[in-house]
């Protein structure tokens, strides 16, 4: 039991942030989990993260799913590599080796990640032929293995990344107990994406759009288990659904729209965390990107890596189009240099 409450305080510590300049509100405690930045394959990696976290100070900011087999067997530096701006932050590892999971849950505890996240959700078949992904939801005791043995080797948060089901089992029962036995495994947060995957049949692109949206079964997952952490995932494109889905959930998870619309990110501070500190526009947001930008381009990375997850910056906006057009077509080019931004911005705003 006393294990038990420390590893709770523990959890508590690594999942919450105590507001900044903002000393006369009574120090006011927010858990970063209330609004996630979800991990997206080949978009959120440093640079992607290290540009939302210029948006929003308090979101939490997940990696894209890198594999077992890949950390300990590949360069695990370049994947575990992250700037400590980008706090707080969670890993997403993908596989289904529950001694493997705990060594790679080891090393990303030992980077100084503040979590450690599971993904049983991916349905590519890249990811089922690998057994893990969203396969493993019809494998609730290897799934519970895998956590039990993660919990084992950190200290920090073990989570797990879900859907409600998978092809025809998807039934409430069959999600509530495979929630039970996971959670009993040691997982105190389940971030759950409301459509069940479909294995065969569909790419991903059509797992995330046409299997229905069912949020009344990650609703019923908080009245079940109210000691759990409950964060819904899928079909939330604004601030006024995040705000509604806070009333009955722990947290909600935005992908895409906070990536091809990340200036939505401005906003979360304040409306989310009841942050004092006022958002930054558009163009401070650039002003405080350039110096990143010229440094990481003196270390050999390509201008594209970067610009590449900027282009969105101005949805919506006049001149959108022309801010898009001007990098897509210059950031690529060989030697392309910081200017190449800086001429973006002059010729497209000024």
């Amino acid at each position: 039991m006393v294990k038990n409450r420390a590893k709770n305080r523990r959890k508590f510590l690594l999942n919450t942030m105590i507001e900044p300049n903002n000393h006369n509100n009574n120090h006011s405690i927010f858990k970063a989990s209330r609004f996630c930045v979800a991990p997206m394959m080949d978009w959120t990696d440093r640079h992607c993260r290290y540009f939302h976290r210029l948006i929003s100070q308090h979101a939490l900011l997940y990696t894209e799913m890198v594999t077992t087999g890949a950390l300990i067997h590949g360069d695990h530096n370049r994947f575990l590599q992250f700037n400590s701006e980008e706090h707080p932050l969670g890993f997403q590892l993908g596989g289904s080796n529950p001694r493997e999971l705990a060594i790679c849950a080891k090393m990303v505890e030992d980077f100084g990640y503040d979590e450690v996240n599971l993904n049983v959700g991916c349905p590519s078949d890249r990811v089922q032929n690998g057994r893990f992904g969203a396969c493993l939801m019809l494998e609730p005791d290897l799934v519970a293995d895998c956590v039990a043995a993660m919990c084992a080797a950190v200290s920090i948060p073990v989570t797990v990344k879900s859907r409600i089901g998978v092809d025809n089992r998807d039934s409430y029962e069959e999600l509530a107990l495979f929630v039970e036995k996971v959670a009993n495994a040691g997982c105190e947060t389940f971030i759950v994406h409301a459509r069940k995957a479909l294995l065969k049949g569909l790419s991903p692109k059509q797992n995330r759009e046409i299997p229905p949206l069912k949020y009344d079964e990650v609703y019923q997952l908080k009245t079940d288990f109210p000691q759990l952490e409950i964060i819904l995932n899928g079909g939330v494109i604004t601030l006024d659904q995040t705000e509604n889905l806070l009333q009955c959930l722990d947290g909600v998870m935005v992908g895409r729209e906070a990536y091809q619309n990340p200036y939505m990110l401005a906003e979360v501070d304040k409306r989310i965390f009841n942050a004092n500190e006022p958002s930054k526009s558009r163009h401070e947001i650039m002003d405080s990107l350039l110096p990143y930008i010229e440094g990481q381009l003196t270390q050999g990375v390509r201008l594209n890596s970067i610009t590449r997850h900027i282009l969105g910056l101005f949805h919506g906006e006049p001149g959108a189009r022309a801010w898009r057009r001007h990098l897509s077509e210059n950031a690529t080019t060989p030697n392309a240099g910081i200017n190449v931004v800086r001429d973006a911005i002059a010729f497209t705003f000024h």
